[in-house]
């Protein structure tokens, strides 16, 4: 096997966890290798670091999948991906989760989801990607499933020389059905749907509403398909008013609408929230509950700043929209607007509301998405539930 050297005072980050070994890190390769095949890692003092999966395309040069010296084969991913589906099973997680988060389940470049008996997987890495028989072979062994499918059109393939694609790792099956999730029915497309085919992260998020949405008017913003507006009106909302930018977004919440027979208090509107919002502002709208779950503002480090000033702006709109004493659900799903960020843009929209916060509640993404402190990566969610007085 294959060597990888790293420099004098490299090492450290690793051997505490976090599994990246950067190009620039790297002082020398010894053995032969090609892009793709497992190489040990060792410092400058010639102790193993751990093993991991090798492409000098990318500037993300090693990922490491272990830092023992044990043998990387199919037996150990197995073994990963039943560890996986036990910690989930722990907190109640049976029927539709993600089973594998990448680096969060220390499988760096695999995202796994489960809706039923259906598998969608993501390799987003060459190293991963080369183990995807084996993978398939576990699932296969695991969970028995109907049918699994890969949804790998995603541009972050490109930056480890892979090309786009989506498909069948099984027989052909039927890629559309309906799931359930805290009792709401949702039309899940997966081949056609956002990443996997539905958004799982929130799930826990969306019950901190249970509360406080019965009777009372709610405003949902960047709705999507209407997860959080049907939730919302699940837990007895007098009425949802929900919209998103996208007509084919709006067209499938109406469609999950008709599905639990809530056409009658949710009224789904293709509009833009930076548009709509002010203008609602000057005509005194007010809302019991307004909800904010927009799509990541940035996705990398250099579009922080505007991507802050966009969070201060929807919501302090947001906030002159609530009635004194509602509330407001406020979500950032970039990893680049760090929780002490997100909290200084959400403060800051306060001040200029003139409005009191109390906060009721720190959110995050949900349980089957771990986030290690190692590896600050992983921690990409952050919310808050609001008292706006």
């Amino acid at each position: 096997m294959a060597e990888v050297i790293l420099n004098k005072g490299k090492g450290n980050r690793n051997r505490e966890g976090h599994p990246w070994v950067y190009d620039n890190e790297i002082a020398s390769v010894n053995g032969a290798v090609k892009p793709g095949d497992i190489v040990s890692v060792i410092d400058s003092g010639k102790n193993l670091i751990g093993k991991g999966y090798y492409n000098p395309q990318s500037k993300l040069t090693v990922r490491l999948l272990t830092n023992a010296d044990e043998k990387i084969d199919g037996e150990f991913f197995h073994g990963k991906i039943k560890a996986c589906i036990d910690y989930r099973k722990k907190f109640g997680y049976t029927e539709n989760y993600r089973v594998v988060f990448g680096e969060g389940d220390f499988l760096p470049g695999l995202v796994m989801d489960k809706f039923g008996d259906v598998i969608v997987i993501q390799t987003l890495s060459l190293g991963m990607d080369k183990w995807k028989p084996e993978i398939v072979a576990a699932v296969n062994d695991i969970f028995k499933p109907k049918g699994i499918y890969e949804r790998n059109d995603i541009p972050v393939r490109k930056l480890e020389g892979l090309e786009e694609y989506k498909g069948f790792l099984s027989d052909p099956f039927d890629t559309t059905f309906v799931m359930n999730e805290a009792g709401v029915k949702f039309n899940v497309d997966v081949v056609e749907g956002q990443k996997t085919g539905f958004f799982l992260d929130q799930k826990e998020n969306k019950l901190a509403m249970k509360n406080i949405v019965k009777d009372a008017s709610v405003l949902d913003c960047f709705c999507y398909t209407g997860s959080f507006s049907l939730q919302a009106a699940h837990f007895g909302a007098r009425q949802v008013t929900a919209i998103d930018v996208s007509e084919a977004a709006i067209a499938q919440a109406e469609a999950n609408t008709l599905l639990n027979g809530f056409e009658n208090n949710c009224d789904f509107k293709a509009a833009n929230a930076f548009d709509l919002l002010p203008q609602w502002v000057r005509e005194k709208k007010l809302f019991d509950v307004v909800i904010l779950d927009p799509p990541a503002f940035t996705k990398n480090r250099a579009g922080t700043a505007s991507a802050a000033r966009g969070y201060k702006e929807v919501n302090l709109r947001a906030m002159q929209l609530v009635r004194s004493g509602g509330f407001l659900l406020t979500f950032s799903c970039s990893h680049f607007m760090t929780p002490d960020l997100f909290f200084d843009a959400v403060y800051s929209a306060a001040i200029d509301s003139g409005k009191k916060i109390r906060q009721v509640e720190t959110l995050a993404q949900a349980k089957d998405h771990p986030v290690i402190w190692q590896i600050p990566e992983t921690n990409y969610l952050k919310g808050f539930l609001l008292q706006v007085i």
